[in-house]
């Protein structure tokens, strides 16, 4: 049927039943933005990205630079110990170029001259006990033969060694680690070059970088910057002066040993245990026990053992009893605090931590007690650890109200009722 006027002007006609058709999408460009990008992940991607690598960046150049950031350290310590000699000497009319380089010159002439001293001895010694080793294997077997009944010669253990596998190993392990010994070396002496320079401008040119630290800060600051650094030379000089006299008392028990044993050259090894064991971080107790115990070895081996087990008393008694209180006078901190931070500098920075330690803690400790504020203690006994009379509870009455406690537990609630 032809539709009409009518029909064609009419409304909307009513679905007829059945499944409805899926809808189409919508065209144009209206789904479009919901379908791209936010305008701000790209940049926030490449900024995350940026920053992980500057970060990657900073931790390996860190560590790279790591082994010059702890020679820094150690030559400011070691410029700050120096100060009070080359400002003196400055305060004379010296300049300080002048008068940091002979205070340098000293320190190398007596540590040159002690080095020297020490290694002529030690070869002297080594050259003996190499001319008696032949007798000391001679006792040792006799001894041998007398309590195990065996029949070793001399000639059978020489050949067994010089035709062993081990002792053919050994040399070419030996010559192998000939090239790696010799780059130690050469680079423990570039280090020491580089801290004895940067501790040689930090001293001769204090002023000038006092100064230019200076002109960055308000001047608030800098009398604060001025102040921590005059702590900084007083706390150090007191460190050093605590451990020249710990050096001193240990070179003399040192000395009273090797006396009494009848080491030769016990002065001079007494000065060598003293020195190396104070100013040697660590290894410097080790190192400053081996030499007189090799000494006491060519005269006796029993000797040798008597000098180990001297050398590990005296060490504990140093490291808990003498260096605490000495440090606490000299440097101002309390022992548990040095100790304390010897331990806490070893873990972060090992052995140059042991080292500067103790100063870097004390010089914080003078410098942040300025802005702590004080109020005087009230004359009470309790300050002491004294209680008064009177005060706190009766041992009895508490016992009895514990008692009285544990005996209702024990009878439980219905025991209380049945009494009601």
């Amino acid at each position: 049927m032809a539709p009409t006027e009518e029909t064609r002007h009419a409304g909307p006609q009513t679905p007829l039943p059945g499944p409805t058709p899926p809808t189409p999408p919508p065209s144009g460009t209206d789904a479009e933005p919901s379908a791209r990008m936010p305008r701000w992940l790209p940049r926030a991607m490449v900024l995350a990205l940026a920053l992980v690598g500057a970060l990657q960046l900073g931790t390996w150049a860190f560590h790279q630079v790591i082994g010059l950031l702890i020679n820094i350290l150690i030559a400011f310590f070691l410029a700050l110990a120096v100060e009070p000699a080359v400002s003196r000497m400055a305060a004379r009319g010296m300049r300080r170029g002048l008068a940091t380089f002979l205070v340098f010159f000293g320190l190398l002439i007596a540590f040159a001259g002690f080095f020297t001293l020490l290694g002529s001895i030690l070869a002297g010694q080594i050259i003996k006990m190499i001319e008696g080793f032949p007798q000391y294997l001679d006792s040792v077997i006799n001894w041998i033969n007398t309590s195990f009944n065996t029949d070793l010669r001399r000639v059978d253990i020489q050949e067994g060694l010089l035709h062993s596998d081990w002792l053919r190993k050994y040399a070419q392990n030996s010559a192998a680690g000939v090239l790696d010994i010799s780059t130690q070396v050469l680079g423990g002496l570039f280090q020491l070059l580089t801290i004895a320079l940067f501790s040689f401008y930090f001293a001769a040119d204090g002023p000038r970088l006092r100064r230019a630290l200076c002109s960055i800060l308000p001047p608030a600051r800098q009398a604060e910057v001025l102040r921590a650094w005059e702590i900084a030379v007083d706390k150090t000089g007191g460190y050093l002066y605590s451990r020249g006299l710990m050096a001193l008392i240990s070179g003399a028990a040192h000395y009273v040993l090797l006396l009494f044993l009848g080491i030769p050259y016990a002065p001079v090894l007494a000065v060598w245990v003293g020195v190396v064991s104070q100013f040697i971080p660590t290894i410097g107790t080790y190192l400053a026990g081996a030499l007189p115990m090799l000494i006491a070895f060519t005269v006796n081996p029993w000797y040798a053992l008597w000098v180990l087990i001297f050398v590990v008393v005296y060490q504990q008694f140093e490291n808990y009893v003498l260096q605490p209180k000495l440090t606490s006078k000299t440097v101002d901190i309390h022992p548990a605090v040095a100790f304390g931070s010897v331990i806490a500098g070893t873990a972060l920075l090992g052995a140059v931590g042991a080292l500067i330690s103790i100063p870097a803690v004390a010089t914080l400790q003078a410098f942040l007690g300025a802005y702590v504020k004080r109020y005087d203690v009230t004359d009470d006994p309790r300050v002491h650890g004294h209680r008064r009379r009177g005060e706190g509870p009766n041992p009895l009455a508490r016992a009895r109200r514990l008692w009285t406690r544990a005996q209702e537990r024990t009878a439980g609630p219905g025991a209380g009722r049945g009494r009601t």
